[in-house]
């Protein structure tokens, strides 16, 4: 990499790093921010669904505005835009002001997300974009890992509202570097569809409350009625998106044998490994009595590995392409849930080590190849789009996780006593504790099941050819 192309990709890394950073810390704080705003569960969920929800709709939008006003331009104002949300969230007087917040912040992060991907396409040529996508994956890792530390630090002997501080001094550096290094290249004629965007957002919304309100009230009129319009309107946006000129999913572009798998390996494995995550994190937390911070410490081997090992994956995948090495990343993580699988009350917490381990190995060599994979066989002067439409995805897969982990989670125990679970303010006993462990099965069972159907569509998309790695 020449001087400037290093700049870019530092810029681009500290935009992952924040936001990966702020999701770690946000779900580490989640109980001192739900008790010290009085909030119940409920609403204080809304803090983390609001976020997933506005980037799973807008991302592919601002990638394709991206395309319109220019990519590194719309990446340097989501910096902004994060940074005075990450702002207003700290200032928050109440939870409904902090949720608010959290939506400007997510206008942000989507932002830098939905042009990052165009932007190393723009810069780096095919042969070195998968090095360059490394280091933006070892900017999530880098970051997820930060907030897991910084975050307990933090919020224990400083206050929950720093968590979000924290960031404006690292976006106000960030910003000015942008503008000042990651300039504009190529612009193209690009339209939106503002009618796709209300219809996704609207089925979201719906299928997300519906889990929500089934993790309340159990099985009730009101969470059936909200699933089978989600659905409805689910059904209606792909109809819709068939016909329409500029689709946020353009199932013309997904012709491409090896973009169509690619994005599709990336949206099955984003469904089913997070649900891991959130899942082994409440086991630690409920039935084992660690303290959020001592849970997320020992789940910190996996991101140290994808930190160390996604520059050097990224590489490999320039030389020899993506299918062996994303399709052995999803057998790594089926590998991981599997031994999560072996825990019980009284297994040894190295499982979980050993475990996270093997996931920091399996993410490592599945996102840094796969995106390359994408922007290395998206159509010229579409990078924007094709890099949005990755992201909302992926989004859409991690707002599916998190929703199936919670209402499947919530089904194994009594209601009242996975709210305390899920805040991390109780501890599960006895017979709770095995019931607990059960549902923790089923849910992980479920999520082999989605991790093997990334790896059969990664394997599927065939062999590629991007010329030699230097």
């Amino acid at each position: 990499m020449d001087t400037k192309q290093k700049i870019i990709i530092s810029v681009l890394m500290l935009g992952t790093l924040m936001g990966s950073l702020d999701s770690t810390i946000v779900i580490l704080a989640f109980p001192t921010i739900s008790n010290s705003l009085h909030a119940t569960f409920i609403t204080t969920l809304w803090m983390i669904l609001i976020y997933l929800l506005v980037v799973a709709v807008c991302t592919t939008q601002l990638g394709r505005i991206g395309d319109i006003y220019g990519r590194s331009r719309m990446f340097n104002a989501g910096f902004g835009v994060f940074t005075v949300g990450s702002l207003f969230c700290g200032l928050s007087p109440g939870i409904y002001w902090l949720i608010a917040s959290r939506g400007i912040q997510a206008v942000g992060g989507a932002l830098m997300q939905a042009n990052s991907g165009a932007i190393i396409a723009d810069t780096f040529p095919p042969n070195v974009r998968g090095t360059a996508f490394g280091y933006l994956s070892l900017g999530w890792t880098s970051g997820a890992m930060l907030g897991i530390v910084l975050g307990g630090i933090i919020t224990t002997y400083v206050g929950w509202e720093y968590i979000f501080f924290i960031n404006v001094p690292i976006g106000i550096a960030a910003t000015f570097l942008g503008f000042r290094y990651v300039t504009d290249n190529l612009r193209v004629n690009a339209r939106l569809d503002i009618t796709g965007m209300i219809l996704l957002g609207t089925a979201l919304t719906f299928i997300s409350f519906s889990g929500v309100d089934f993790a309340t009230e159990g099985t009730a009129a009101l969470n059936i009625v909200t699933l089978c319009l989600g659905v409805v309107f689910i059904v209606l946006f792909v109809l819709f998106e068939r016909r329409t000129e500029r689709p946020i999913i353009d199932f013309s572009a997904l012709g491409n044998r090896i973009l169509k798998y690619s994005m599709t390996a990336a949206f099955f494995l984003s469904l089913g490994y997070l649900s891991v995550v959130f899942l082994i994190t409440m086991y630690l937390q409920g039935i084992r009595a660690l303290s959020p911070l001592d849970a997320a410490l020992l789940l910190t081997p996996g991101y140290v590995v994808g930190s160390l090992l996604s520059p050097y994956m990224g590489r490999l995948s320039d030389r020899y392409g993506a299918r062996l090495l994303a399709t052995s990343g999803t057998l790594m993580l089926i590998l991981a849930t599997l031994f999560y699988l072996t825990l019980r009350v009284d297994t040894p917490l190295w499982v979980v080590l050993v475990a996270s381990g093997i996931s920091g190995l399996g993410t490592a060599m599945f996102f840094p190849s796969n995106n390359s994979a994408v922007m290395a066989n998206a159509p010229q002067g579409s990078y924007g789009g094709i890099s949005g439409i990755l992201r909302t995805m992926q989004n859409i897969g991690i707002l599916g996780s998190f929703v199936i982990a919670i209402t499947v989670s919530a089904a194994s125990i009594p209601r009242d006593v996975a709210f305390e679970v899920f805040i991390g303010t109780t501890n599960l006993v006895g017979g709770v504790s095995n019931a607990f462990i059960r549902g923790i099965d089923a849910a992980l069972w479920a999520s082999v099941i989605i991790i093997g159907i990334a790896g059969v569509l990664s394997w599927m998309r065939g062999h590629e050819t991007r010329g030699s790695a230097p």
